[in-house]
């Protein structure tokens, strides 16, 4: 298993690997009738790949801040500024890779590329991703509150906001 920088190459397979977990675990929510736009937004800082036998088994980005609740729930409780935070996201990791740890070392440089960056970084999870959920806490991640998922449907789920370790 290897970890490293996401390249435009990975783009394919990343997409095909965000389609497996969507049918496995119903996760990302949204983003799969469009996956290679999803993973390549323009609001993407820095992401890597999981790369198992030459397949693409797992993706996690680093993003710029877009008002997430866990962003203005962290800038409140710490006093940081805006400019100071990263959102951890569209981490995923398709089930064969699971065991093989493949989630925490894709959470691994994107933490430690953000301390290199002087950011702190932050995501919310939604409550039914129960696995994601123990991984972060396993790795330290603080809860910092809750709150509810909008979506373009008009549906809404509620989700967890998290804080990374500090350095």
């Amino acid at each position: 298993m290897t970890i490293r920088p996401f390249t435009d190459e990975d783009l394919a397979g990343a997409a095909a690997a965000l389609v497996e977990v969507h049918h496995t675990d119903g996760y990302p929510v949204e983003g799969v009738d469009d996956p290679e736009a999803w993973i390549k937004s323009e609001d993407v800082l820095a992401a890597w790949v999981a790369e198992d036998g030459g397949r693409i088994v797992g993706h996690v980005a680093v993003m710029k801040p877009q008002g997430e609740a866990a962003v203005e729930l962290w800038i409140k409780r710490s006093g940081d500024s805006v400019d100071h935070v990263g959102v951890l996201a569209r981490l995923f990791v398709v089930r064969s890779a699971r065991k093989k740890a493949a989630g925490r070392r894709l959470m691994e440089a994107a933490v430690s590329h953000a301390r290199a960056h002087g950011l702190r970084l932050v995501l919310d999870v939604m409550v039914k991703d129960a696995s994601a959920i123990r991984l972060y806490e396993r790795l330290g991640w603080r809860k910092i509150g809750e709150t509810v998922h909008h979506f373009g449907s008009g549906e809404t789920i509620p989700a967890v906001c998290y804080v990374s370790p500090a350095a």
